[in-house]
């Protein structure tokens, strides 16, 4: 087979780590490579139109490479380069990572969970209220919205609730024992119900939806038994759910009562409120809904009950959607979920990569120009400019530092911006995040794009007026 020709595209600033970095890789995986060093000095501000007036591509190039910040429209380089072209990491330092991906990324639109989420006293909020969390959770991941009702009962207005929500075309279930509610709720378009037991069985039964179907006291399992059999008798389909309890309250008898009805019902559907643990627990909640939803996925159990409620949980319904797709992919291939997808890996990164003193100090003396550029580095936060390198632990003191320096010209917009890098780079070294100046800390689902908002989206903007453009 003939050896793979790749072209790297990278600007003056990061020549020489790239040029080590994809030696060594290219030593590895048996690729040729060459390295086109762009007349810039920051990669990131290079445009696709920029790139393409100026790309070289040498005979016998297999693919183009060029820096994951200029991956938004690829066209134009294709058309100038004539093979294929990629957007690689943002960071050299992931090009291992990079080279080391599947060829073909894993699908990840196959579950077989539901996913229900629960609207909490429903009758509480007003209707633009409702419908705004009906749409936030349908985003999320929701199949159904579970309507929520008071435990006293008496909302009259639930038939026009789930009307309300039906009409945004949602699929809806209704969470109350209160007869009226159901019955309204059901007639509105509601398809589930939960719950039934012994004590509202009875008319239940009489109900066009579906039916969950929960014991009367969590120690008495006969008689769950015995509300399923009722209603299957009746002709009434039916979810069973044992109940999780929270920690300190029977949580480990609670899964055992899964395993049991798994084993006394072969085929039936089982469904489980994993909000018992999430809102009931001091700890975040994504790892709770992973474990939780990995139980689900090799019991067969087809439906999880959620809501996000208490703040730790707050993103709880898109964690169980990601979840459910993660788990079933492992589970199906019998692989561990490591290092797969990252959504779930909130609080601290998938891995982390570091230049060291060393090399930042080489890199140091190779900067003409007197733009800051921030590091986070194990032993301190970094700012490198025109052959001169600072470096502390502290985050003021470093700024402290770089503001007697006359010539660096730190004015007030200037000085938020450092302050509002350096807040960055100090917290992902606290938690052990990677930090990349100019780039949003990666909180795996809950990473809000800075690129919308940040003033690197205004430098970017303006593509750059000559080859002697060094950018900051």
């Amino acid at each position: 087979m003939e050896q793979e020709q790749i072209h790297f595209v990278t600007g003056r600033l990061a020549e020489t780590a790239l040029r080590e970095v994809v030696g060594r890789l290219s030593q590895q995986l048996g690729f040729g490579f060459t390295v086109q060093v762009m007349p810039i000095t920051v990669a990131a501000l290079m445009t696709p139109a920029w790139i393409a007036a100026r790309l070289e591509v040498p005979p016998g190039t297999t693919r183009v490479i060029i820096p994951g910040f200029c991956g938004e429209d690829l066209q134009l380089i294709y058309q100038r380069a004539g093979v294929a072209v990629e957007a690689g990491p943002k960071d050299l330092r992931d090009l291992p990572a990079f080279f080391a991906q599947p060829d073909t990324p894993p699908d990840w639109s196959g579950y077989d969970i539901q996913i229900l989420a629960e609207i909490n006293h429903a009758p509480r909020l007003d209707r633009a209220a409702l419908i705004a969390m009906a749409r936030q959770y349908a985003e999320a991941g929701a199949d159904l919205i579970d309507v929520g009702c008071d435990p006293a009962g008496g909302w009259r207005d639930v038939g026009d609730a789930v009307k309300a929500i039906r009409d945004l075309g949602l699929r809806v279930s209704i969470d109350s024992f209160d007869r009226a509610e159901v019955t309204a709720a059901v007639a509105a378009g509601a398809e589930l119900v939960l719950s039934v037991n012994g004590t509202n069985r009875e008319w239940a039964a009489d109900l066009e939806a579906e039916l969950v179907v929960i014991p009367d006291r969590l120690e008495e399992w006969e008689q769950l038994e015995a509300t399923a059999e009722f209603l299957e008798q009746s002709g009434r389909k039916c979810r069973a759910d044992p109940i999780l309890e929270p920690i300190g309250l029977g949580f480990a008898a609670s899964l055992e009562r899964y395993f049991q009805a798994r084993r006394r019902w072969p085929q039936a559907e089982l469904m489980m409120g994993v909000g018992n643990l999430t809102e009931l627990s001091d700890c975040d909640s994504a790892g709770i809904n992973f474990l939780l939803l990995a139980i689900c996925q090799e019991l067969g159990i087809r439906s999880v009950l959620t809501t996000q409620v208490i703040n730790w949980a707050r993103t709880s319904v898109a964690e169980c959607d990601w979840a459910r797709r993660l788990v079933k992919h492992a589970i199906d291939r019998r692989v561990p979920p490591k290092r797969l997808l990252d959504r779930l890996v909130m609080l601290r990164d998938t891995r982390l990569s570091s230049f060291g003193r060393e090399a930042l100090e080489s890199l140091a003396r190779g900067i003409k120009d007197r733009n800051l550029r921030l590091f986070s580095e194990p032993d301190g936060l970094y700012a490198l400019a025109e052959h001169r390198l600072w470096v502390s632990a502290d985050p003021f003191e470093l700024f402290d530092q770089l503001s007697v320096e006359a010539d660096l010209g730190i004015d007030p917009s200037h000085a938020f911006y450092l302050g509002y890098e350096l807040a960055k780079a100090e917290l992902a070294r606290q938690l052990g995040k990677q930090y990349t100046q100019d780039e949003a800390l990666n909180w795996g689902l809950a990473t809000v794009d800075e690129r919308k908002r940040h003033r690197l989206k205004r430098r970017i903007s303006r593509e750059p007026k000559s080859d002697s453009s060094s950018g900051e």
